[in-house]
């Protein structure tokens, strides 16, 4: 018997109509599917109902008078039969995949296990109730209020990202209201909002706020899922982070971010969740139908078929899995105003079904959303199966992340040996990788830190992890990280050691600010953050991750960062639409790029062969007035270098107007201008911009 009216079976999720809730699930394998309702608290289970019909896979059912606010889950019907990849087991009370907020959280207990504990592993299912144990999806009043809201839409090649996350940035902030810190509210308050105006930033790229769990090995260990990287549900906002105001303080941090010009971006996690292997628990899509969700190992379909390292990968490739993935994705731009998304683990979602394929159906899919096909979308563009190191391989209209151009800038400035040539690529777009299928420079999404690694100050203060407080006795984390500790590893008092890492950041800086393509901060290394030396802190909610606002190890960065960024978007030259090809602009005469050594030739492949090279010159320009051409000077060694200009050089005079040496990047207003006649002599491991002076 069931008081529920038939309903319809889409949109799938549970829907308010204004007389009552419409409930859709999908749900190949299942027999049976009832739906549980909550009192307000989530404790007491207030009624159960059959949904009364399937149609094409999805079992729906209308309950009227029902409104937002409503809690509720599912208990899904089926064969319990793990070696036919079939996990059913109605004593789990599941999440709905499609629930647009949730109440609660995860309370680890043996009973969130979909089998019964003991030596004959998952063969019988276990009996025990887990609905005191979970989160319940939360019906959402969809009525919203955006006014006069506009995405900013900053073209690709304006684009400046800060990566970031969403209490770490926030949590510690002086100026901000305790009861705000850590929260999506804290994002849109001015003193945040002013901070990344003046830096430059054009798009805020939020570390995970899918909701996700504290994995239990780390609960275990009484520590935290920082970092977000483990999903329990696509649609709605993780809940640590709603703060005073709930999800309307992410729409309104939004709104006033979108007012100051600057876009929002979310790291997604699609390609796992938190559920895990065939041990992980049963919390959602493992018990509504496994089968169908996840990719199981072929001839051993107890087995998960696994690309990620987290014991599971989802599978993208089933036409209600990549349903589930687009219509999330559409949810966030549509009702959160977002303006892209990167993408953990990229090249698991084009597995079809397990090898990457760039006609895969997501990548084919999104490319012709009308909702998606308009928001910046960026790839983690590798993954842990095989043939999964994908940088430079997505479609075009993508950015990837370039781990490229981060091995390679931190090795030249440490003063390794025979990266000229690297550096060379990775100042100028990465042709070698992205040069392809109509892809523009701006698709090396460029970087020297992120999240997943040792911060910028760390890059030079510790040339080990020190990775023990995360309790995996230090065998966790990258290698190799190309850092070098300058003399002492991790804290230091010598001057002379500081000085050369201060100087060390400001030259990764300005590469990664100043090289063509889209350049990516992270959260903090304006003021220098450290994290220890840990390079995998995505365990740590506590001061190693927070942003130390009145902390700062090198406060004068923040203005270094602001000048640089001023000067990439004064000069076109760093911000090109296309690759340099060596040729001539027409309305110049002058090549778009001329590489030079110290002594003013033009650099062939001799001279780029030589390993011990560790200085190059690097003239660019556009179609512009002559006074747009730039000269970079690079030297990682540790001599000065005198870089001299030909006599028959094109463009015979340049003033510096920004160098590494100085804490700000300004230059001397006395300073000599360098001609033929007049070599300029750059400092040991130092950076300068030289602008062209059609008037010397």
């Amino acid at each position: 018997m069931t008081d529920l009216e038939d309903g319809e079976p889409h949109p799938l999720g549970a829907t308010w109509t204004g007389d009552g809730v419409n409930f859709a699930l999908f749900s190949a394998n299942a027999t049976r599917v009832e739906l549980c309702l909550f009192d307000k608290m989530g404790r007491g289970e207030s009624g159960r109902h059959a949904l009364p019909c399937c149609t094409n896979q999805v079992w729906h059912g209308f309950l009227r008078d029902a409104r937002p606010g409503q809690l509720y889950g599912y208990r899904v019907h089926g064969p319990y039969d793990p070696a036919a990849g079939l996990r059913f087991n109605p004593n789990k009370l599941l999440l709905d995949p499609y629930a647009r907020q949730i109440a609660g959280r995860v309370r680890w207990h043996e009973a969130l296990n979909g089998f019964r504990p003991g030596g004959r592993g998952d063969a019988a299912p276990d009996r025990r109730d887990s609905a005191p144990m979970m989160p319940k999806g939360v019906v959402e009043d969809p009525a919203q209020t955006w006014g006069q809201d506009r995405p900013p839409d900053v073209p690709w090649r304006d684009t400046l990202i800060y990566e970031a996350h969403v209490k770490g940035f926030t949590q510690l902030h002086p100026e901000l209201p305790e009861r705000v810190r850590g929260s999506y509210t804290a994002l849109g308050h001015p003193a945040i909002v002013e901070h990344l105006v003046r830096l430059g930033v054009t798009a805020v790229e939020l570390l995970p706020i899918h909701a996700f769990v504290d994995d239990w090995f780390l609960v275990r260990k009484e520590l935290r899922n920082y970092w977000g990287y483990s999903t329990l549900n696509f649609f709605s906002p993780e809940p640590r982070y709603l703060g005073p105001d709930g999800a309307a303080g992410l729409r309104a941090a939004v709104k006033t971010l979108h007012s100051a010009g600057i876009e929002v971006i979310l790291d997604v996690v699609y390609n796992h969740t938190c559920e895990g292997g065939a041990t992980g628990p049963t919390l959602s899509f493992k018990g509504v139908d496994n089968r169908s969700y996840y990719k199981l190992v072929p001839g051993d379909l107890r087995s998960y078929w696994d690309c990620t390292g987290c014991g599971n990968t989802l599978d993208v490739s089933h036409p209600r899995v990549l349903q589930l993935v687009l219509d999330s994705l559409r949810h966030w731009v549509e009702s959160y105003h977002v303006d892209g998304f990167r993408f953990d683990l990229a090249p698991a979602l084009a597995r079809a079904p397990f090898d990457v394929a760039e006609s895969g159906a997501f990548l084919q899919a999104v490319a012709q959303d009308p909702v998606l096909g308009r928001v910046k979308l960026i790839a983690e563009a590798w993954d842990l199966g095989s043939g999964g190191y994908r940088v430079g391989r997505f479609p075009t209209g993508w950015g990837d992340w370039n781990d490229r151009f981060r091995d390679d800038v931190r090795a030249f400035w440490r003063g390794d040996g025979g990266l000229v040539p690297g550096l060379a690529r990775r100042m100028s777009g990465s042709s070698d990788l992205f040069d392809h299928d109509g892809r523009k420079p701006w698709a090396s999404v460029q970087y020297v830190a992120s999240h997943d690694g040792f911060t910028l100050h760390d890059v030079v203060s510790y040339e080990r992890r020190h990775n023990l407080p995360n309790g995996e006795d230090n065998r966790d984390g990258h290698e190799p990280n190309y850092s070098a500790n300058n003399g002492v590893e991790g804290g230091a008092i010598d001057e002379a050691v500081l000085a050369r890492r201060r100087r060390a950041k400001r030259n990764m800086l300005a590469s990664a600010v100043l090289a063509v393509g889209t350049p990516m901060l992270l959260m903090g290394d304006e003021f220098s953050r450290s994290q220890d030396g840990n390079n995998n802190a995505y365990c740590q909610d506590n001061a190693t991750n927070w942003m130390r606002w009145h902390d700062a190890t090198d406060p004068t960065l923040v203005d270094y960062v602001a000048n640089l960024a001023a000067l990439r978007k004064r000069f076109d030259a760093f911000r090109r639409r296309e690759f340099f090809t060596g040729g001539v602009i027409a309305a110049t005469g002058l090549k778009d790029v001329y590489w030079l050594a110290e002594d003013g030739q033009e650099m062939t492949g001799s001279l780029w062969g030589i390993h011990e090279r560790r200085a190059l010159g690097m003239q660019i320009g556009n179609d512009g007035p002559p006074g747009d051409r730039i000269l970079l000077l690079f030297n990682a060694g540790g001599e000065r270098r005198d870089f001299h200009l030909p006599p028959s050089f094109p463009c015979g005079a340049f003033c510096p107007i920004f160098a590494s040496v100085a804490p700000d990047g300004s230059c001397a207003t006395e300073a000599a201008l360098m001609t033929p006649a007049h070599p300029f002599p750059l400092d040991p491991r130092s950076f300068v911009v030289l602008q062209h002076q059609t008037d010397p």
